[in-house]
């Protein structure tokens, strides 16, 4: 298969906010026998048992791109004008064949010809002014805030012409992930926000084949303008995917962290295969409102105590690697590197080290105690959220590696939607916590470092929760967004691990997986370190760029 054409745009890929929810708890599955059942939904080699859908725990028909309880499949339906690979932040066009950037406060996008609408209607460029004008009528609905930065529209033959409300090239990231609605039927829509659109006409790979409440599948659309490259003719998606019918059922793709993964998954079937990329960092987020965290030798001194190896291998079974201080998604943005960094950013244990810099911040032992000028211990309090069985294992390490350097750590295990009002308000002293994976140099930057984003301590932020500010690193960001220099914005980002480096806002650990698991009986060509062409998610736009990759096996 010819693989289409794809772009970088190094430091500007797909803006995907960022999520704290990286880490999926881990938990065991038992190993089938040889006699369990694993002929596989996709036997025929057309068809593919996904598990890419959960029903709650059935399925609701709703197939509207923009509700926030939709079905995860209906970017398989529809789709936007580019698609990012958050692991790198290559783009590949699909309703928009190219586009250019003429000056930073304009993004041109060329409308691909010759595309229909599932139902054999025409697709036009006025079919993108559509959807974004939808979007301005009903806010809801612009849930990437692509208004906030579009000052207006307009269309030019094939071409449409963007104006943003000022200089902002990284906008052209959030724009170009909007998901495209038809006009001619979209128009007639009273409230499209309380729209299930349960019969869905989009211009995407599939359609909608049967729907139960229990399972439903998508067909291939056989009048797609690549159907050529769309290897599987049905997908199955069961509303039930535990972890032991991923196993047993012979499932074609599943997302799901599994122990012993080689005993367990691969074990289960001949072809049985699994890539474990890095899609965001844990880190410690210390609160920078409160001593001793705003004491950058203090920050130093917890990073230099840390076997990173360790924390890593303790919480995720040894399938992600330790973290470096760069701040950067390494090997995916290996490209972007400061070379300045020494060991690339990495940081091995030091307990010599890690003393200085604590006494540097006014700390000392005495006896097996880390106390300050007072004499007073250090005691901290670190919070995790209650059942994510793989943080928790990481920060009982970081307590039990901080005690060997004299600090009393307590653990603070509140449940997840406390732990998110927390994290958000501030009400932390230390805390587990994720960054980066969006895809984005500039948007991973930006959500952990920018003022943009502080708030006292109380008040909810969506984003720099440990609440770093630093005139300089804010000159660094505020010049990143405007220029279309691709030098200067490596130049820039060069900069900002070095601020990474020196000033540890954030105590950078390990990797948080991505959890493919996928079977090469019936397709392959698979996602892989190898060829990263894509993450192994099976949500939001990424599922469009592999099941237009894969081919049937054989």
């Amino acid at each position: 298969m010819q693989r289409r054409r794809r772009s970088r745009w190094p430091l500007f890929g797909s803006a995907l906010g960022v999520a704290v929810l990286l880490a999926t708890s881990a938990c065991t599955v038992d190993v089938p026998t040889e006699d369990d059942n694993n002929d596989g939904g996709g036997a025929d080699g057309t068809s593919m048992l996904l598990a890419a859908d959960n029903g709650s725990p059935t399925f609701e028909r709703n197939f509207n791109p923009y509700s926030p309880g939709k079905r995860t499949t209906t970017t398989l339906i529809y789709e936007p004008l580019f698609v990012t690979n958050t692991l790198d932040g290559t783009e590949t066009p699909f309703l928009a064949s190219e586009k250019e950037q003429p000056d930073p406060a304009t993004v041109i996008f060329t409308i691909r010809e010759d595309v229909t609408w599932s139902d054999g209607e025409e697709f036009t460029p006025d079919d993108v002014v559509f959807t974004f004008d939808l979007l301005k009528e009903f806010p809801a609905l612009d849930t990437n805030g692509v208004w906030a930065l579009i000052e207006s529209i307009e269309v030019d033959g094939q071409d449409v012409v963007i104006h943003l409300t000022g200089d902002n090239v990284p906008a052209a990231a959030i724009i170009q992930k909007t998901i495209i609605v038809p006009e001619h039927l979209w128009a007639d829509v009273e409230d499209p926000t309380t729209y299930t659109n349960e019969d869905p006409v989009g211009t995407g790979p599939y359609a909608l084949g049967e729907f139960t409440p229990n399972e439903y599948t998508l067909d291939r659309n056989e009048d797609y303008w690549q159907v050529e490259n769309v290897a599987a003719q049905e997908l199955i998606l069961p509303a039930s995917n535990t972890q032991l019918d991923v196993v047993n059922n012979g499932y074609d793709w599943a997302y799901a962290f599994m122990s012993d993964v080689e005993n367990t998954w691969v074990a289960a079937a001949e072809g049985n295969t699994y890539w474990f990329p890095p899609g965001g960092t844990i880190a410690l987020f210390p609160n920078l409102t409160m001593a001793p965290f705003d004491n950058p030798e203090f920050r130093l001194g917890l990073s230099a105590a840390l076997d990173r190896d360790r924390i890593a291998e303790v919480a995720e079974e040894g399938y992600v690697d330790a973290a470096g201080m760069s701040g950067l998604l390494l090997p995916n943005q290996e490209a972007f590197l400061n070379p300045d960094l020494p060991d690339g950013g990495a940081v091995a244990q030091d307990v010599d080290a890690a003393l200085a810099h604590f006494e540097a911040a006014g700390y000392t032992m005495s006896g097996d105690q880390l106390v300050d000028s007072a004499g007073t211990p250090l005691a901290l309090t670190l919070t995790t959220p209650n059942g994510w069985t793989d943080w928790l294992r990481g920060a009982t390490e970081v307590q039990t590696q901080l005690a060997a350097v004299g600090i009393e750590v307590t653990l603070n295990q509140p449940q997840p939607a406390a732990y998110q009002q927390e994290l958000q308000n501030g009400n932390f002293q230390l805390s587990m916590g994720s960054f980066g994976g969006t895809g984005s140099i500039y948007e991973d930057y930006n959500r952990l470092l920018s003022s943009e984003f502080l708030q006292p301590v109380g008040t909810t932020t969506t984003a720099n929760f440990q609440r770093y500010s630093d005139p300089d690193t804010d000159a660094l960001l505020a010049e990143l967004r405007v220029t279309l220099d691709e030098a200067r914005q490596l130049e820039i980002a060069h900069e900002l691990q070095t601020i990474m480096f020196e000033q540890a806002p954030v105590i950078s650990m390990f990797y948080g997986g991505l959890w493919g698991l996928f079977s090469e009986a019936n397709f392959t060509g698979w996602p892989s370190a190898e060829d990263p062409y894509a993450s192994p998610a099976t949500w939001d736009a990424n599922p469009l760029l592999v099941l237009t990759n894969i081919e049937a096996a054989g």
